[in-house]
């Protein structure tokens, strides 16, 4: 500005105002003769991916706002679309796209982007003037080779259970992702919500072509529970070369909750027996949680002796079975030496004998707010002159909901 300011005080001055104008004439004609799209180049004529992240660089220089559109041209005239519209500012420097030989693709759901095949195509730059005018298109001839590779593909893929219950009742508590890769691929998992929220449950999983294993138990990766809906996870595989497959679909979760169980109330009684006398462990507890606990036996009323296990008696019928199942028992400090040993003598959470249970003879199920009493019973015949017996909440193959509660010392006559 500061120059034109003088070229037009110099100009108005006697004797140089035909010298001024001519100078002006001169700047606008340079200005109005610069192409709207020049110096349009390919790095290399011949192009031939390899995985290894080679790319076709495009240059091309804008001399005004510009809106620019770039695509391949391939021998039947079809037009694969690399950039639609972009603005770009005027500027002496040359712009440059890099073409990495994949397309996006618009008629498969499954293939999200593609590596162009071997042949003949045509890139043609095309701009757009901002401030209006006629449109620019300059055009360079390039050949793909040896771009024929085998595909991508997430193979024979089956997700089950497609409703899941993440409540820990070992019943539909997780979904099994299974699938095949045809060729070494990076695997993205995510999961969208109702409300639009999505995480990742794998995240640029290198996967070798085999059988592919994941487990989703319902709740974001910070552990923390998701509430129910119809959810929608998106599986995809990237290779080496830049083609990318999707598969998408629904997963509903319900009867989304955490259990929770509190003993309310426990005697132990008598407090003085002989060795062969009966203890008496009477309980009340109460599903304090949002969702059913399920249970099984010994049944209420069941008696021990203190050389049993709940794992032998009955045809080893009650023994441990993996998680989501919870019992009540009755342990004794001397006894207590971890594992196996921990509460040796467990009882169902129900009032109910096994025939009227939710599963008759094999389960029960304690509903959310409901509150039951079960007594149990155990034979003393530990030669232990003091023990130091107490409660607690088991759940199997999870641990000690409720640990060493109304300690109660017994004394015992031989």
């Amino acid at each position: 500005m500061r120059s034109l300011s003088r070229l037009l005080i110099y100009s108005l001055q006697p004797g140089l105002l035909v010298i001024g104008l001519g100078c002006m004439l001169f700047i606008l004609t340079a200005c109005a003769g610069q192409p709207l799209l020049d110096d349009v180049q390919a790095g290399t004529q011949v192009f031939r991916p390899t995985g290894g992240g080679e790319t076709l660089d495009i240059h091309y220089r804008i001399s005004q706002d510009a809106q620019v559109t770039i695509w391949l041209e391939d021998s039947q005239g079809e037009a694969h679309e690399l950039r639609q519209d972009e603005p770009r500012n005027a500027a002496a420097h040359p712009y440059t796209l890099r073409f990495d030989g994949t397309v996006p693709v618009t008629d498969d759901p499954t293939m999200q982007r593609r590596l162009l095949p071997s042949g003949d195509y045509t890139v043609v730059v095309q701009a757009e003037p901002v401030a209006g005018g006629p449109v620019v298109e300059e055009r360079l001839p390039v050949t793909i080779t040896d771009s024929d590779v085998p595909m991508p593909a997430i193979e024979n893929l089956v997700v089950y259970p497609e409703t899941i219950s993440p409540n820990a009742d070992a019943i539909d508590d997780v979904a099994e992702f299974t699938y095949r890769l045809p060729v070494t691929a990076t695997v993205d998992i995510d999961i969208s919500g109702p409300d639009g929220q999505t995480f990742a449950l794998v995240t640029r999983s290198e996967e070798d072509a085999i059988e592919q294993h994941h487990v989703w138990d319902g709740k974001r990766p910070d552990d923390s529970p998701l509430p129910g809906g119809v959810y929608t996870y998106t599986i995809s595989a990237e290779d080496q070369y830049g083609n990318v497959v999707q598969r998408q679909g629904p997963i509903i979760l319900e009867d989304v909750g955490q259990p929770e169980a509190t003993i309310t109330e426990a005697r132990i009684a008598p407090e003085q027996l002989m060795l062969g006398d009966t203890l008496t462990v009477t309980m009340r507890v109460k599903n304090t949680g949002d969702v059913p606990i399920r249970t099984y036996g010994p049944p209420s009323g069941f008696t021990y002796t203190t050389n049993e296990v709940f794992s032998s008696v009955a045809n080893e019928q009650y023994a441990a079975r993996a998680g989501g199942f919870w019992r009540v028992g009755l342990d004794w400090d001397a006894n207590s030496g971890g594992g196996a040993k921990r509460y040796p003598f467990r009882w169902a959470l129900s009032e109910r004998p096994p025939e009227e249970w939710t599963i008759p003879g094999e389960e029960d199920w304690l509903m959310p707010g409901e509150e039951v009493e079960v007594v149990g019973n155990v034979e003393v015949l530990q030669r232990e002159t003091q023990m130091s017996f107490y409660v607690g909440l088991i759940q199997d193959g999870v641990g000690f909901r409720q640990d060493r509660t109304a300690r109660t010392l017994v004394e015992v006559g031989f």
